[in-house]
């Protein structure tokens, strides 16, 4: 069955890093898009950033030169490396698959359970 593990979350002061992984099982990981989404207090959810299996990346205007997606195929796993954090940044951040490579962001059809980071001013 398909399976979607972040970790990496914790807290972090302002100006602090943090990187999230998404372990994936259970779907073709190589050929399926990849997004990372979060929901903070008082906030809907949103896509933070995504790739596609072929590697083109996507990131939302609030997060753009402070965080980097990636992934490994060999270990099927998804990255986000998160600098410069600030406490808008706090939010359970959320992986999700998309099994079809289409790179349109709007087909996350598998999800995880969650790792909230916290940042703190």
């Amino acid at each position: 069955h398909v399976q979607l593990v972040e970790s990496g979350g914790g807290s972090v002061q302002a100006g602090g890093s943090l990187t999230l992984s998404c372990s994936a099982s259970g779907f073709t990981f190589e050929d399926s898009d990849m997004g990372w989404y979060r929901q903070g207090p008082g906030h809907e959810c949103e896509l933070v950033s995504a790739i596609s299996c072929d590697g083109n990346p996507y990131y939302a205007d609030s997060v753009k030169g402070r965080f980097t997606i990636s992934q490994d195929n060999a270990k099927n796993t998804v990255y986000l490396q998160m600098n410069a954090l600030t406490p808008e940044d706090t939010a359970m951040y959320y992986c999700a698959a998309d099994p079809q490579c289409i790179g349109t962001w709007s087909g996350f059809d598998y999800w995880g359970q969650g790792t909230q980071v916290t940042v703190s001013s």
